[in-house]
């Protein structure tokens, strides 16, 4: 009876240690992934975010994706885009809702960013939703992440925290 009880409990740890390894093994396979990378495993262009990402977070249970910069910089597209220290969105298949910390440049005016989605790949088009109206463009802009400006001294001037509807140098 005792040897049926270590071996039991043999069999047990044994199935505790295979459980571990796997669940770690997924995290090591996850984390080596590039934001890059999860943009285009997800449908949206690498290009969307800058090199300089400096690290990431995405939640897959409730589609949270926090992109970490070094600081705000600026970059262009079409016509320029800032990014905040800190990107924020909820990511599903070709798209991110919700977007936070990135604005793009409309006539002299900084817009925030809400909404970006490639409904069609094949169409060629990514569609920026900017608040007044959605903005086509060619997806071939974002097949590679842009080199990012550090930019200091930019300062919202919506007079809300986070709603800022503009950026003035």
């Amino acid at each position: 009876m005792a040897l049926l009880q270590v071996t039991a409990s043999t069999q047990l740890c044994f199935l505790v240690l295979i459980l571990t390894l796997s669940v770690c093994s997924s995290f090591s396979i996850s984390s080596s992934l590039t934001v890059h990378d999860l943009l285009k495993k997800k449908g949206l262009p690498a290009g969307l975010l800058p090199k300089e990402v400096k690290s990431y977070e995405f939640n897959d249970e409730n589609g949270l994706l926090e992109v970490f910069l070094d600081g705000p910089c600026l970059t262009k597209f079409e016509n320029r885009v800032f990014f905040e220290s800190v990107v924020r969105a909820n990511l599903s298949y070709g798209e991110l809702m919700g977007v936070e910390g990135l604005q793009q440049e409309e006539l002299f005016i900084w817009l925030p960013v809400k909404e970006i989605s490639v409904n069609d790949p094949k169409s060629g088009i990514i569609l920026f939703d900017i608040g007044m109206a959605q903005k086509q463009l060619s997806l071939s802009l974002f097949e590679d992440p842009p080199s990012c400006k550090p930019q200091q001294g930019f300062m919202s001037y919506s007079g809300r925290k986070g709603k800022g509807i503009g950026v003035q140098r």
